[in-house]
């Protein structure tokens, strides 16, 4: 543990989201920066930490924001057209290759 003034929820916190890191094949320095910056963060937003920089506070949790990274990286305007036709591909659709994104989604139920 970096900090000494860490809770015992906070170690916690901090082993399982490195071990989590390194699972998914992050180096070990990684995963413990990875893991430190999401407890100091998550410290922060809930009043423990005597310092604290606005984004920690207003912005989103790292939880929230992880789970909006996992998946299939989808951007604001959701799956490509490219991404729908390959999902149309493997549920073998037919006549998909002249389908537009508005016609892909639908026929994939979206």
């Amino acid at each position: 543990m970096p900090q000494q003034a860490w809770s015992k929820k906070r170690e916690r916190q901090y082993e399982h989201i490195k071990s989590g890191a390194k699972k998914k094949g992050t180096s070990e320095d990684r995963a413990e920066e990875i893991a430190a910056r999401t407890v100091n963060k998550n410290r922060a937003r809930s009043g423990e930490s005597r310092q604290k920089s606005r984004t920690s506070v207003k912005d989103m949790s790292p939880q929230r924001r992880g789970g909006k990274r996992s998946g299939n990286r989808q951007g604001p305007g959701g799956p490509t057209r490219d991404q729908l036709y390959n999902e149309a591909k493997k549920r073998n659709i037919k006549g998909r290759s002249k389908m537009t994104k508005k016609e892909l989604a639908s026929a994939l139920g979206r």
